[in-house]
């Protein structure tokens, strides 16, 4: 049961939580990544997942490091963006990955051009006070694109074996 809980909250929680940070800070601390990395090993260790596997999924966030951290030198992307779809990758594996990145690409295009959109209308006094709004106003501020690699995860961890190893019967539902 306590398994099933994990193999709910645990990685959803995480990138929710990379993804408010992106919107609130622009940044998006290394320890999110280092706990979804730390979470996936625990989880495969607890899941019984074997050592093939294991490096498979390893294998599979490496690559996306490799072109992340390409982008990252590039300046299209930041270095917390980077990391953590490395991070989403090493959970996703080699079956997953590809429509992860399909999707977190779609969705950050779309949180793009929303925001330059956005960017083009004064901001209400009202919410001038917000230090976060304004940051995320700013025209020559980035694109917190951690939203997008959030949104992204959350769409395709339903259809991992994560979720489909848990018995949602005990959860009520059928």
């Amino acid at each position: 049961m306590a398994l099933d809980v994990a193999r709910l909250l645990l990685f959803p929680a995480l990138m929710a939580f990379a993804a408010a940070s992106d919107l609130l800070t622009m940044t998006i601390s290394n320890r999110v990544s280092l706990l979804l990395v730390a979470g996936f090993l625990v989880m495969a260790l607890l899941s019984g997942m074997g050592l093939h596997e294991m490096l498979s999924h390893a294998g599979a966030g490496l690559a996306v490091l490799v072109v992340a951290f390409s982008c990252f030198a590039m300046g299209w992307i930041g270095g917390g963006d980077a990391k953590v779809a490395a991070a989403a990758a090493l959970w996703f594996g080699f079956g997953h990955t590809l429509e992860y990145l399909v999707y977190a690409s779609l969705l950050g295009g779309v949180l793009t051009l929303s925001l330059l959109q956005f960017r083009q209308w004064p901001l209400p006094a009202l919410l001038c006070s917000q230090d976060w709004l304004l940051r995320l106003h700013g025209r020559d501020t980035g694109i917190p694109y951690g939203i997008a690699l959030a949104f992204a995860a959350l769409l395709i961890y339903p259809e991992t074996d994560w979720i489909r190893a848990v018995d949602l019967t005990r959860f009520g539902f059928q």
